[in-house]
């Protein structure tokens, strides 16, 4: 069965890389996806595979092998695309102004179309089912999953397990990286208000100046993450967004700050949000103003399942070859798979997509981001070889 996979995966290729690109020429931002489930609903209908519109522009598959199981799997692939403009100089280049596939799900799409094809063809030998799932709005909350998860994509049939996987420009095309446990960061959304009393820049003794107090605390809340988390446990907190519209000689009466706070340990992620307000607030009185301390709660952590992980990597090295998959690294990064994860035990890995000889190598969310295309016959490939492992095949 393996090397039938490879070939047929082989086969496909061409196809594969064209889906990529008619994906990626074609972005729509998260929960806009109506286009792309159109292209993902018609590719299901020339294969055979039943669908049902789910969560609005969601789609879910369910695909049944040949012989009688009770088993079943998921698979999962996000579709929608990022406010970025792209830059790089390619015919499939986005024609969407200002949308653009910066994160590879035009490739996970495409991917997972790819393996629908190959299980689809080789059905008549295998047992149990598999769940395809098609995600929009990844990466806008409050996630795509959330709501798929709430509209009952994992039930009728429910799946013992989930697997997806994500693109990865740092690590070379031909490889995964995977990793059992702790895998990817929460991720919450923090907008700081501080008041004072504004004026003329000259006489600051007139003045409580916000200015001030938000770079104290843009600074101070940092022990936050320094002296109150344990330092065994990763924490990020980072303010990308400051706004103090005043002018060179002009004190504003508020200054905005947002950003972002991340870690791996639920319990200690919300003790830091009341932490981080207490702190803000005392700070913003103790020097005569007012601080609004506001959390929008995002994303949790994502948790693979250890056992699922492991059984992942094996099955992996012998589908790619052990040299070609490595002990994945703890990101800060989020993703909504986390949801999916917390329900039913789940496995995301990396996969990569780098090529720094092609000069394929620019970070995610760049709008220079692309990926080597030959890794979409491993990537295919591979989803199937785990989906049948999964299924005791």
């Amino acid at each position: 069965m393996l090397a039938t996979i490879r070939q047929l995966a082989a086969e496909r290729l061409a196809r594969t890389i064209s889906d990529r690109r008619r994906l990626h020429a074609n972005p729509e931002l998260s929960f806009s996806e109506k286009e792309t489930a159109a292209f993902v609903k018609a590719r299901l209908d020339e294969l055979g595979i039943a669908w049902e519109a789910i969560s609005d522009t969601g789609v879910a598959a369910v695909l049944r092998g040949g012989m009688p199981s009770d088993r079943v799997v998921a698979l999962r692939a996000d579709m929608d695309a990022l406010p970025i403009t792209e830059l790089n100089d390619v015919e499939f280049a986005s024609r969407n102004k200002g949308v653009m596939h910066a994160c590879g799900h035009d490739a996970h799409t495409a991917s997972l179309l790819a393996t629908a094809a190959i299980l689809q063809s080789l059905k008549v030998r295998w047992a149990g089912t598999v769940k395809l799932i098609f995600q929009p709005g990844e990466e806008k909350l409050p996630g795509g999953a959330s709501l798929m998860i709430r509209d009952g994509v994992l039930t009728k049939p429910a799946p013992a397990a989930i697997i997806g996987q994500h693109v990865m420009p740092s690590l070379p095309a031909g490889k995964i990286a995977v990793r059992g446990g702790k895998c990817m960061a929460s991720m919450d959304e923090i907008t700081v208000r501080v008041s004072g009393k504004g004026g003329h820049g000259a006489m600051p003794q007139q003045l409580i100046d916000p200015v001030v107090i938000a770079a104290e605390l843009i600074i101070a809340l940092q022990q936050v993450i320094s002296r109150n988390n344990n330092p065994v446990t990763p924490g990020v907190l980072s303010f990308g967004r400051v706004i103090a519209d005043g002018a060179i000689n002009v004190i504003p009466d508020t200054v905005m700050m947002q950003g972002t706070f991340r870690t791996v340990d639920e319990e200690w992620r919300y003790a830091a949000h009341g932490q981080m307000k207490r702190m803000a607030c005392r700070i913003a009185a103790a020097m005569g103003g007012h601080c609004e301390f506001d959390v929008v709660t995002g994303y949790p952590s994502l948790v693979n399942d250890e056992r699922l992980a492991g059984e992942v990597a094996d099955a992996a090295a012998a589908y790619l070859g052990k040299e070609n998959v490595e002990q994945a690294e703890l990101f800060m990064i989020a993703e909504d798979f986390a949801y999916y994860s917390r329900a039913v035990p789940a496995c995301f890995y990396f996969l990569g997509t780098g090529n720094a000889e092609k000069g394929i190598d620019a970070p995610l969310h760049s709008p220079r981001f692309a990926i080597d295309e030959a890794a979409l016959e491993p990537s295919s490939g591979l989803m199937a070889w785990l989906a049948l492992k999964q299924l005791g095949n």
